[in-house]
């Protein structure tokens, strides 16, 4: 005799039933359906991925062989196949999307407090994609290679609590870089990608919503040193200089000047060079810090390929409204040549701060 709740039951449990049902109702997905529900097709794809089934087969026959237990898993009448293919192809994909959000939502508010690993209160995303291989005979509709076929799926991952914010999934021709445009930029977020997201149109987007980014740099970026910042060579940092784009395109994109560190990870030996902003002298220190545990522990957790000497741009969205005046001090700021760096270190961060 069946007592207690099955372990599926109780997991499902924890869904907000009414936020749920606000879903069905706001495209209409139970409109002309007599017994297989909106709920139900969730709950059967829920098991299916949480019990790793392979095809709509391999589903039919895990819930009929316990046709018994069906309704205290929340599944009122019997499995089928063509059923639930139907429903799979007809039904609003948006109602699943929609109560993803949401679940997303409640799921942040539960890892807010979730240590990051380094000291950090802004919110943390690794922007990222991988590709799946799919059979060019029977998908037809997702081109990649001549061969082959594939789709990509596009991951935004909040990293406190490793929990995807946004996903898109779309046909393997599409570059990465294009996602960027789909993304809503969260002022005050940090977003870690590879160098497969390098468009200084698109960066700057994000530096003028007031978001961060870090990002590997390309090997043939063309760059120019303003000035250079003293370092402490037994943190890691190698060297701390505050560089400008020069290619008259990527300078007309991105037209912000940029902080460049080089970091060199005292376990692995990698050499990282970290780009951003400019701040005040009594915080880089700290910066530094920062920017050198992020880049090693996730660019390259993103990318095990890269070279030691590929380099990171990080932008710290240095905002307008962030500086004491519209442009630096003139008075104070000129040619480093004319000075040692720390006094010209010294009189430019009086123009800025956080």
């Amino acid at each position: 005799m069946h007592t207690g709740k099955l372990i599926f039951a109780q997991l499902m449990g924890h869904l907000p039933p009414m936020v749920f049902e606000r879903c069905v109702a706001r495209y209409g997905g139970n409109r002309k359906v007599q017994s297989f529900t909106c709920m139900e097709q969730y709950l059967c794809m829920a098991f299916a991925q949480l019990t790793y089934r392979e095809s709509l087969r391999d589903i039919e026959a895990c819930l009929r062989s316990q046709t018994e237990k069906l309704y205290h898993l929340g599944i009122r009448g019997q499995v089928s196949r063509n059923t639930l293919a139907n429903a799979n192809a007809t039904r609003d994909w948006r109602i699943y999307a929609d109560f993803a959000q949401r679940l997303i939502g409640i799921a942040r508010k539960l890892y807010i407090n979730e240590p990051f690993g380094v000291d950090l209160a802004n919110t943390a995303y690794a922007l990222d994609s991988t590709t799946i291989d799919l059979s060019l005979s029977l998908f037809a509709w997702a081109p990649f290679r001549t061969t082959k076929a594939a789709v990509k799926m596009h991951t935004l991952l909040d990293l406190r609590g490793n929990i995807p914010s946004f996903i898109h999934i779309s046909d393997g021709k599409l570059h990465d870089v294009n996602i960027l445009d789909q993304l809503i930029a969260e002022a005050g977020a940090f977003y870690v990608m590879d160098r497969g997201y390098i468009d200084f149109q698109r960066l700057y987007r994000l530096h003028q919503a007031g978001s961060f980014f870090v990002t590997r740099a390309k090997r043939n970026m063309d760059a120019q040193r303003r000035y250079s910042h003293p370092t402490d060579r037994s943190t890691g940092v190698i060297y701390d200089q505050t560089l400008m784009l020069q290619g008259y395109q990527s300078a007309k994109d991105y037209p912000e000047t940029f902080r460049g560190i080089r970091y060199k990870d005292p376990e692995t030996g990698k050499r990282l060079a970290v780009h951003h902003q400019q701040y005040r002298t009594a915080c880089l220190e700290h910066l530094c810090s920062v920017q050198g545990q992020m880049a090693g522990g996730v660019v390259f957790s993103l990318d095990q390929n890269a070279f030691a000497r590929k380099g990171i741009l990080w932008d710290l969205g240095k905002r307008k409204s962030s500086r004491k005046s519209g442009s630096p001090c003139r008075s104070t700021c000129s040619s480093p040549s004319s000075r040692s760096d720390s006094t010209y270190l010294a009189a430019c961060t009086k123009c800025y701060r956080f």
